[in-house]
């Protein structure tokens, strides 16, 4: 297989269902040429609440998804999988992977000024404690304040971005984080950038917000160029998506997470003995 052959082979995300298409979003801005494979376990969804176990099982398949479709590269779009099951996917699939717990983590680092970072997520992202753990990887001295806010999924997919009770809730989650003085606030789950307004209206637009999945997209460009997998064709790329339950659903919710019409979805079915 020749180089060029190879890169424009299309990368794979995955996501435990909707909110992966914030990552897409942005790799789209980012990588506008790029052939993209597109999962979301909306069968299984969520994975925040599952046990760490439960959670590398669904990995496990999702990875195997995406490889029937000769992709180059993947992407977990889904904040749990990276924090509990990255070596999963490193194991199963002999490309390049990229979580998206390191590229939030190292934008955060970067961001803040005062060494005082906020991290919210699922229940599951911040039990982990994978932020904390990347961000004191790279500086020590930087003190990290967690928060699980499990409601942000259900009201960003029903549209509700700038909804009184969706600024009531915010303000009950963030106000812990706001004693603390942080100066950044890494949002810790993919559904999270819809929310990105009303989060930053709480905190009065003092504090830097780092959409992880936009930070992904730009290590996911340099990787890229560094392998030499980025497809320098600039014909338009192709884009599948597929889910596994509801595609009606997804389409409807999707287009608001992508910012695009999807076109087709397709359901697709794993296959038996999944296991990690």
């Amino acid at each position: 297989m020749t180089p060029s052959t190879t890169a424009s082979r299309p990368i794979g995300v995955f996501d435990s269902g909707i909110g992966g298409l914030t990552v897409v979003r942005a790799l789209l801005h980012h990588l506008p040429h790029e052939n993209v494979v597109y999962f979301g376990d909306t069968a299984r969804v969520p994975y925040g609440p599952k046990s760490a176990q439960v959670v590398r099982e669904y990995a496990a398949q999702d990875t195997d998804i995406l490889l029937r479709y000769n992709v180059k590269a993947i992407i977990i779009a889904c904040n749990t999988v990276s924090a509990v099951a990255l070596d999963v996917v490193q194991k199963r699939a002999k490309v390049p992977i990229m979580g998206v717990i390191l590229p939030g983590a190292e934008a955060a680092v970067k961001s803040t000024s005062r060494k005082r970072i906020g991290v919210i997520g699922t229940q599951g992202t911040i039990k982990s404690d994978a932020y904390t753990h990347a961000i004191r990887q790279l500086d020590p001295s930087i003190r990290v304040f967690s928060k699980a806010c499990p409601l942000f999924v259900p009201l960003a997919e029903e549209g509700w971005t700038s909804h009184k009770a969706t600024e009531l809730i915010a303000k009950e989650y963030l106000f812990p984080l706001t004693l603390e003085k942080i100066d950044t606030l890494v949002l810790g789950c993919t559904h999270y950038p819809l929310l990105r307004d009303v989060i930053g209206d709480v905190l009065h637009h003092h504090v830097t917000l780092i959409d992880s999945g936009e930070a992904t997209a730009l290590a996911v460009k340099k990787l890229l160029e560094e392998t030499g997998l980025r497809n320098t064709s600039t014909q338009k790329p192709r884009l599948q998506f597929f889910v596994s339950d509801v595609p009606d659903k997804f389409m409807e919710i999707g287009e608001r997470f992508l910012g695009q019409k999807l076109g087709r979805v397709q359901r697709v079915s794993f296959e038996i003995g999944g296991a990690p």
